[in-house]
């Protein structure tokens, strides 16, 4: 792990300034939710590759998520660094 944040513009500005090559973001966020933050992270210059992570499934998000810049979500029930290599590959 390289940095961990609390709410949407700290993960902002911890991606930005760690740059990392992956960020797993929560969706559930307090201030930006992590759509948000993943949208602006995407509109920047060599954006990392953004997974969505969430205590809900899918379906919870099924629009937003087709709308999403990330490369994928993964409940978290299901995550592991297994399942987050097959998104970001």
């Amino acid at each position: 792990m390289v940095g961990e944040a609390a709410d949407g513009l700290s993960a902002l500005e911890a991606a930005r300034r760690l740059r990392p090559s992956v960020v797993l973001l929560d969706v559930q966020l307090p201030d930006l939710d992590g759509f948000e933050v993943a949208r602006r992270l995407a509109a920047d210059a060599d954006p990392p590759a953004i997974v969505l992570v969430s205590s809900r499934d899918r379906m919870s998000y099924r629009r937003r998520l087709a709308e999403s810049p990330a490369r994928g979500f993964i409940s978290k029930a299901e995550l592991s660094g297994a399942a987050v290599a097959a998104l970001v590959g």
